[in-house]
């Protein structure tokens, strides 16, 4: 980067941490630390929500995953809207009115000690591993700038989020939230712009997508129904609903965002809020990505977008043969060139008989470049069994450095940073939170002073701080991270909204029933990942639904069991 990125990078990153310490003024007391003394207006809140679920990984792994894979992960979101409502109608009133601190402490009240201890220990796992997926992702960033061991960078990004968490609590959180995601939308629309503007004069916006719909990376709407199928309309309203439902109404990193708002109206305002513009924002995204591959159909790209792997595999004894697959892909290149003129040629005379003969000539050529990169990863592999294979995180970030002009490149990559320290202390401040509450307060120390819950509130914090950094140092071999992330969701999410759902409306299941049925089905869940049964999706439903039917089968058995007197 340029020394006028550099600053404008680090003024970004300075100016966020100052104004999130500024604003909090330091917690004086755990409500404050923890719940911001309950004060956030609506769009605070909505804010905070969307930051906290919008993380580096968003900015790095979902361009990637579009240029790859075309639109199709939007289906994702499509259960999200429906998830927002019922949070609304039944979560948000039941949280507020029994003012608690964490989603789990209503648990204890509904069934027992038990129930509720195993259900915040599966948060703790979730949480614990993906936030150290979140730190993982701006590594990246700083390591390829800096070429720099990610150890390192790994260690200094983790420790650039603890120190403001640890200082301010959740009203930090939330107020450099706010502040990011307002430069985080100015910037997609920015590097939108930039993308299209890059093309070359003859190729308009529309010409783009014309280009990836030929390829096939136009494809937002699966109406086919496969099980095995990750991103379907199927799997997105029905397992995506689960998951999100899950997500916003049990993982303590969404439920203590939206704890902090002033009342029960400014809660369900926020997530409302964030209902609506979630899938057009994610939207964007992946169009972005959609159009850096469109862009990269004119200029050459990287035969493999990770620098790390190139100097590996050039300073190995396969360096002579990865030249030679060098050179062949760009040969391709020219060729797929060729074809991509072509078909700029017969859209602007509207030849509809051109149009498809260019568009299949150009997804063969597309075809010998990706069998070329597939030799290079063999190569890479066979040079190093732990190489990463995998370069769809650092495609987004490849462009960015590479081609964006002076300036902007240091604003895009102040936004990755932004939102993965937004996601990052969310996920922080929710694990020190369910620690001190869930645990500390109930089992070791029942009647200390609030200075002391405070004092612990800020050690367990820094305690999973290091925890997750640890974890961030392995994160690297889980392939594209925003699927890692939501596989990882997806073996927990299920069975914790199991728990709450029959909390809430199955109002004579006892304690025993639930614990034992969440327990085996938490093993069906992991099970059915581990033989891949199904896509991770349907692990939301299956292990929900499974909760559901053991515990009415489980409470009959116990009931059943009772003495009579």
């Amino acid at each position: 980067m340029s020394p006028i990125d550099w600053i404008i990078l680090g003024i970004t990153l300075l100016s966020i941490v100052c104004y999130g310490i500024w604003k909090s003024r330091g917690a004086k007391n755990i409500q404050g630390f923890l719940l911001a003394d309950k004060q956030l207006p609506w769009y605070h809140v909505g804010l905070s929500v969307m930051a906290t679920q919008a993380s580096a990984i968003t900015f790095i792994s979902a361009p990637g995953q579009a240029y790859t894979d075309g639109l199709r992960f939007i289906q994702f979101y499509f259960g999200l809207p429906l998830a927002m409502v019922i949070l609304c109608i039944t979560f948000i009133p039941i949280f507020q009115k029994l003012n608690v601190f964490t989603a789990y402490e209503y648990l204890e009240k509904r069934f027992d000690n038990k129930t509720r201890t195993l259900t915040a220990f599966l948060f703790l796992l979730q949480r614990g591993l993906s936030t150290g997926i979140t730190i993982y992702a701006p590594s990246i960033i700083l390591s390829s700038i800096l070429d720099i061991d990610i150890v390192y960078t790994t260690v200094l990004t983790g420790a650039l989020v603890i120190v403001y968490t640890v200082y301010g609590g959740t009203k930090a959180v939330s107020y450099t939230q706010m502040f990011q995601m307002t430069i985080i939308f100015a910037g997609l629309f920015m590097s939108a712009y930039m993308v299209v503007h890059l093309l070359p004069a003859n190729v308009s916006f529309t010409d783009a997508l014309h280009i990836a719909g030929k390829m096939d990376k136009l494809n937002a709407i699966d109406t086919k129904f496969d099980w095995n199928n990750r991103y379907n309309i199927w799997s997105g309203i029905i397992g995506g609903f689960f998951l999100q439902l899950s997500y916003f109404g049990t993982d303590q990193s969404q439920v203590g965002r939206y704890l902090t708002g002033s009342s029960i109206k400014q809660s369900r305002l926020g997530l409302i809020m964030n209902g609506l513009i979630k899938i057009p924002m994610q939207f964007l995204i992946l169009l972005i990505g959609t159009l850096v591959f469109s862009f990269y159909q004119f200029q050459r790209p990287p035969v493999f977008f990770n620098k790390n792997e190139v100097v590996r595999i050039e300073n190995s004894q396969y360096k002579t043969t990865y030249h030679k697959l060098e050179d062949d892909f760009k040969k391709a290149h020219v060729q797929k060139q060729k074809h991509v003129y072509e078909l700029i040629t017969a859209l602007h005379s509207s030849d509809k008989s051109g149009i498809e003969k260019a568009g299949a000539k150009l997804k063969e050529a597309d075809k010998r470049s990706g069998i070329i990169r597939k030799e290079v990863t063999s190569l890479m592999t066979l040079n190093d069994t732990k190489a990463d294979i995998n370069d769809s995180n650092y495609i987004f970030l490849s462009f960015v450095t590479k081609c964006l002009p002076v300036g902007m490149v240091g604003l895009l990559i102040a936004i990755i940073f932004l939102a993965a320290m937004g996601s990052t202390a969310s996920g922080l401040n929710s694990l020190a939170s369910t620690t001190v509450i869930d645990f500390y307060k109930r089992l070791i120390n029942k009647d200390a002073t609030d200075a002391r819950y405070l004092s612990v509130s800020r050690w367990a914090t820094i305690g999973w701080g290091v925890f997750c950094v640890i974890i961030a140092l392995y994160a690297g071999k889980l392939g594209n991270l925003i699927e890692a992330v939501n596989i990882l969701g997806s073996l927990f999410y299920g069975t914790i909204l199991g728990i709450f759902l029959v909390a809430f409306y199955f109002k004579t299941i006892k304690s025993n029933a639930v614990f034992y049925s969440a327990l085996l089905a938490e093993v069906f869940v992991v099970g059915s990942w581990m033989m891949d049964l199904s896509a991770f999706l349907w692990l939301n439903v299956i292990g929900c639904l499974l909760v559901i039917i053991f515990s009415i089968i489980m409470n009959g058995f116990f009931e059943h069991k009772k003495p009579r007197v």
